[in-house]
């Protein structure tokens, strides 16, 4: 299944709830995406039958080894393009902002080379 970058923001904040939290419920995701429940079910549906998210019996939401590799490697550019664009003088929230629409965009080989080059430093 292919991954739009909605759906790739809905792994990355369950990745990131599980971090902060432990445990990660549908409403948390519409309070941190500040979105719709019925837009977080939706998104999770379309998850769950693609093979990145589980829910178990409290209606708490998992994500599979697909799933985990996934929002591990968006989180990944999005905390790497963020820390760029700062360094650069960008503000901070214009570069949260930027990160999250890059993070999508780019390809692994142009991300792979910036981030090679931002080690050289």
């Amino acid at each position: 299944m292919k991954l739009h970058a909605s759906g790739e923001d809905y792994l990355e904040a369950v990745l990131v709830l599980q971090l902060e939290k432990g445990m990660v419920r549908s409403v948390d995701i519409a309070r941190h995406m500040e979105v719709s429940k019925p837009s977080v079910c939706y998104a999770v549906g379309t998850l769950r039958e693609g093979g990145f998210l589980t829910t178990d019996e409290n209606h708490y939401l998992h994500l599979t080894d697909l799933g985990q590799d996934v929002a591990e490697k968006i989180y990944e550019r999005h905390c790497f393009f963020t820390k760029q664009l700062i360094a650069i003088g960008v503000d901070p929230e214009t570069a949260e902002a930027d990160a999250c629409r890059i993070e999508h965009d780019i390809s692994a080989e142009t991300y792979e080379r910036l981030k090679a080059l931002g080690n050289l430093k």
